[in-house]
């Protein structure tokens, strides 16, 4: 679903084709506490950064673990939605806090309609 899709962007009403292309621990490639998903968004390369804080706080909040294609779709749902908002500036590199991570976690799990106890409740999120 958020893995490859096309979405408009806001300001230029362009069409854009994003696509997964990577997910990389990023405390071995710039000793970030994170885990970097790369987008491409038509060719250009983006890189969702989802702090590993997050992890910890979803299983706290749920028992379960965010796994390696659920980041990736987390990251392309931020990304769809920066783009269709226009928050996109066409930077290289995007960094979520644990609130914002949580909340596509959120998001993203209930519009494949997971089972309840995977859904993070989002009031039980810090701000």
């Amino acid at each position: 679903m958020y893995d490859d899709f096309y979405v408009t962007d806001r300001w230029t009403k362009k069409k854009l084709h994003c696509m997964y292309q990577a997910l990389i621990v990023a405390i071995a490639t710039r000793h970030a506490d994170a885990i970097d998903v790369k987008f491409l968004a038509d060719g250009r390369p983006v890189w969702i950064a989802l702090p590993h804080v997050a992890w910890v706080e979803y299983h706290r909040l749920t028992g379960h673990v965010i796994t390696d294609p659920l980041a990736a779709q987390v990251a392309g749902h931020y990304l769809k939605t920066s783009i269709e908002s226009g928050l996109d500036n066409g930077r290289e590199m995007y960094t979520l806090t644990v609130d914002e991570t949580l909340r596509h976690v959120h998001d993203v799990l209930v519009e494949y309609k997971a089972p309840a106890e995977r859904i993070p409740k989002i009031d039980a999120v810090p701000a």
